[in-house]
């Protein structure tokens, strides 16, 4: 059987994987480190799709939105995610507001493909840089759940529409119970890149997180409660840090299979600030609970 190959995408840098499943098919959405940097810092601009029916062969679907379509931003295209509903499908991304802090845009499609437009104005903005990194979900009652953050993990309930919030913005306690003891600016493990999910009626929070003590380099974790705003029980390390500063869990289900997703600095001219993409396939324990996963060379087709 033909085998997938870490990296994932070769010809550009990519980081910040958000996979979501549509039909047969599974769609993987990125961020893209230019290879030219402005000001040695993450320079990003614009969002990538790539999509398989089988975990080997990916298409390619370029630029689905950008800082350009985006008039209110000007910096900072972040980490991503995609969610249906209703037949259009929404993006949410972390961009740096003119004149601000940072926000989240939302863009609307209606094909998973893109192209996506902005809605013409931030979702959640709160006038700090605390809002990046959102994580969308639908529960089974049909109330949506945008969680975000970094360092503080918070939530908004979004509306049907999927385009505005339902009341204020909340914040969940950082406390060692929920996420371990760290060495971010909480006092735990929470660092950011949030990844929100639902599997078998238990709740997952899935992060990049920090160690206690000087630990440089960002590694995964996971915490799970039985309701969808908490509260949240520590689960245990996801994947272990390094070899790059930053990772991204984006978690998902597809065909029978359960897939993270990551990234890491692998590519040739690799770097913190040059990302690539990468797949590992893993089980749950009987439990619902998560062993830790080795990154790995790939994954075998379905």
């Amino acid at each position: 059987m033909a085998k997938s190959k870490n990296p994932i995408i070769t010809n550009i840098y990519t980081a910040d994987p958000a996979p979501m499943v549509s039909g047969d098919t599974l769609y993987l959405y990125t961020t893209h480190d230019e290879d030219k940097l402005i000001n040695d810092f993450y320079t990003m601009v614009d969002w990538y799709c790539f999509s398989t029916k089988d975990m080997v062969n990916w298409t390619d679907h370029g630029k689905v939105f950008s800082l350009d379509d985006i008039s209110w931003a000007d910096d900072r295209a972040w980490a991503p995610q995609c969610i249906e509903r209703n037949g259009k499908f929404y993006l949410y991304c972390p961009v740096h507001k003119k004149d601000g802090g940072m926000a989240i845009a939302v863009g609307v499609a209606d094909r998973p493909e893109g192209p996506f437009k902005d809605i013409g104005k931030p979702l959640v903005d709160e006038g700090d840089w605390n809002d990046i990194d959102p994580t969308v979900f639908i529960d089974d009652d049909g109330q949506a759940y945008l969680y975000f953050g970094n360092p503080e993990l918070r939530y908004v309930l979004l509306n049907e529409d999927m385009i505005s919030v339902k009341g204020s913005v909340n914040k969940i306690p950082m406390t060692e119970e929920a996420f371990s003891k760290g060495s971010h600016y909480t006092g735990t493990s929470y660092g950011e890149g949030p990844w929100f999910y639902k599997r078998n009626g238990l709740y997952y929070m899935v992060f990049a997180g920090f160690e206690p003590g000087e630990h440089p380099n960002e590694h995964l974790a996971y915490s799970t409660s039985k309701g969808p705003t908490g509260p949240w029980k520590y689960g245990g390390v996801l994947m272990k840090s390094g070899p790059c500063f930053t990772n991204h869990p984006g978690v998902v289900d597809f065909k029978g299979k359960s897939y993270l997703f990551y990234h890491t600095d692998q590519l040739p001219g690799g770097s913190l600030f040059h990302r690539s993409v990468c797949v590992a396939e893993f089980k749950y324990n009987e439990d619902g609970s998560i062993d830790t996963i080795e990154k790995c060379d790939g994954v075998e087709g379905i």
